[in-house]
């Protein structure tokens, strides 16, 4: 049992072994004879180029080269390209794609195909590129409306390869003379604006020497927090772009608070702040639009011609370190100028994948291709990595919803404005018609719908328990209406009469009295009958509906009425007997003591009755 596991363990060496020397070996292959570095510090962006000549030093071919970055390099890389140049004007340019990335302790190695096979002792020469976003720090991180910006730059006076490097240089190119500080190693020296490093000869491989550059910046660090740009595909004419940016500042932040008056004094002093983007938009490009929360707006300058469009937006105030802005961009392109059909039959969207800004930082942008409804087999093809993803989305008159490509990339630069995605997907024309054959139909059925309303009857049956019941209550309100009409006659008869009765207490002329008796009877025997009549038709109007409880409360209203016909009746008798004393007591001469107590109790009675049948009359309203 114990010299089985000691053959385990001698086998597991073995094999470690094998692989840690196959690693060194493939490591070791090459030999760097010669690399320059340039580093360009002009923007927030830090790009770096370097020029390689390469040899193999082993006895096998090698097919594949690793180039190094740091940590911190790898961590905000947004940009890497690696191309060979041919010889000649016209020479053509082959990229290098990246087949493998590993992080090897504090250094990743991006491995790089190569055209073909080096065999041993021959050389290659070629050019890799490389975008860094943060790398530049404000220093100091706060700084007054009128000073100038100071930015710090970390990284290594050597090139950081897997490789030994024969001959080495480095070039950093800053955007101002103005240079604090900067560490020196060995050979360096300023030129202008300039900091060269080297030559340096047979650095080991892996070898780094930090530095540390401190110079005047003041060119914009507008940062892109969020993008998100939304591409809809019309095959009715148009390509629909809408971008919605959130942008901050990302420089030196305002110490102070801001004054506008020395901003618009000294324009040129305001050295971490800017006032304008610059955007480069399609050839054709229309019906562009700038807004933000507040609407719509107009301090944007639109300039067109048959080989550019160029965009100048200017935000609603200056930013400055740390301030931030939400805006909306957006524009028509024409269909032909961005999709395309293949050989096989199917469609494709070409258009660019970054920003149109020159010069900014997105930290996530988000891509969306709306296809049109009806699309299938969609795919997409990118020329770097990103996430991607799909979802639908529900527009007008959609049915189905429409596919949406999505694509995420994080640490975009001004390089992806040159990079184009292509989404390829099938649709059907006869697709197209979908839409105005649902406005169509609609409209169609909407016309048919008032023809129909017109030519039906819609009202109830003339033998249903609700029409029946409503009739009845038609009937019930016009007898109740014309109730009330002779109620108010009689009322008007019962009025003249008493204002005689006044007169006649007042002057004592029973003549004028006795003529307004006999008006008043003549009325209201005329209106007697008719009251008989309304009320005979009021008691067989609201019999109950068969098969259904009156709707109206028939027992309710005829007790009502009945109650009000029987109190009218009763004021009418007490106003007789009023006029009755008062003519007689007037005859006899009785003097106004006399009257007045004989009439007091008619009189009484008399008021009690009115009231009564005013609320009774009242509540037949009700």
């Amino acid at each position: 049992m114990a010299r089985a596991r000691a053959m385990a363990l001698l086998l597991l060496l073995l094999v470690a072994f094998t692989l840690v020397s196959t690693s060194a070996g493939s490591t070791s292959t090459f030999n760097v004879i010669r690399a320059d570095r340039k580093v360009d510090l002009l923007t927030q962006v830090v790009r770096i180029s370097t020029a390689w000549k390469v040899e193999n030093s082993g006895t096998e071919p090698a097919s594949e080269f690793k180039l190094a970055l740091s940590a911190a390099q790898a961590e905000r890389l947004a940009f890497i390209e690696v191309v060979i140049k041919g010889k000649g004007k016209n020479a053509a340019v082959v990229g290098l794609p990246v087949v493998d990335v590993a992080q090897e302790g504090s250094v990743t190695l991006y491995t790089l195909a190569l055209p073909k096979a080096l065999n041993q002792k021959e050389t290659a020469t070629f050019e890799s590129y490389v975008a860094l976003t943060h790398q530049l720090k404000p220093f100091p991180e706060e700084v007054t409306q009128a000073d100038a910006q100071l930015v710090k730059y970390d990284d290594s006076a050597y090139i950081l390869s897997p490789y030994p490097i024969k001959t080495q240089t480095a070039y950093f190119k800053v955007s101002s003379p103005r240079i604090e500080s900067f560490t020196k190693v060995g050979t360096t020296k300023v030129v202008d604006t300039e900091v060269r490093y080297g030559p340096y000869e047979n650095i080991e491989a892996l070898k780094s020497k930090p530095i540390t550059l401190h110079f005047e910046n003041n060119q914009p660090f507008a940062v892109v927090e969020e993008l998100v740009r939304e591409i809809e595909i019309s095959h009715w004419g148009n390509v629909y772009v809408t971008e919605n940016y959130k942008l901050a500042n990302k420089g030196a932040r305002l110490k102070s608070t801001f004054s506008r008056f020395e901003y618009q004094a000294r324009p040129g002093a305001s050295g971490t702040s800017f006032r304008h983007l610059h955007a480069k938009l399609p050839v054709n490009a229309h019906s562009v639009y700038y807004r933000d929360e507040i609407g719509n707006i107009s301090t944007s300058h639109l300039r067109s011609d048959f080989r550019k469009t160029e965009l100048e937006l200017e935000p609603r105030y200056p930013l400055f370190g740390g301030w931030k802005v939400a805006f909306t961009l957006g524009y028509c392109v024409p269909l032909q100028d961005l999709v395309f059909k293949a050989s096989d039959g199917s469609r494709y969207l070409n258009i660019s994948f970054g920003s149109p800004f020159n010069n900014i930082v997105v930290d996530k942008l988000i891509l969306k291709v709306v296809l049109p409804e009806g699309s299938y087999d969609m795919s997409v093809s990118v020329p770097f990595p990103v996430e991607q993803g799909q979802e639908k989305k529900y527009s007008y008159l959609d049915t189905v919803g429409r596919t949406v490509a999505v694509m995420v990339k994080r640490n975009s630069v001004l390089e992806h404005q040159f990079k184009f995605v292509q989404v390829h997907y099938r649709f059907n024309s006869l697709g197209m018609l979908v839409e105005p054959l649902m406005l169509v139909m609609v409209f169609f059925a909407f016309f048919t719908a008032c023809i129909a309303y017109t030519h039906f009857d819609f009202t109830l049956s003339k033998s249903s328990a609700a029409y029946l019941a409503q009739l009845q209550r038609d009937e019930v309100t016009d007898v109740l209406q014309r109730l009330q009409k002779l109620l108010a006659v009689r009322g008007q008869a019962e009025e003249r009469l008493d204002a005689s009765l006044k007169e006649a207490t007042r002057t004592g002329d029973v003549a004028a009295c006795k003529a307004a008796r006999k008006a008043a009877d003549a009325v209201w025997k005329g209106t007697s009958k008719d009251l008989k009549t309304l009320s005979d038709a009021l008691e067989s109007t609201v019999k109950p509906v068969p098969g259904k409880t009156s709707s109206v409360k028939s027992s309710s209203v005829l007790t009502k009425v009945e109650s009000l016909l029987q109190k009218e009746k009763e004021m009418i008798e007490k106003v007789q007997q009023k006029q009755t004393v008062i003519v007689d007591a007037y005859e006899r001469k009785l003097n106004s003591k006399e009257i007045d107590s004989r009439i007091a109790p008619v009189q009484e009675k008399l008021e009690s009755l009115r009231q009564e049948v005013s609320s009774l009359i009242s509540s037949l309203d009700d």
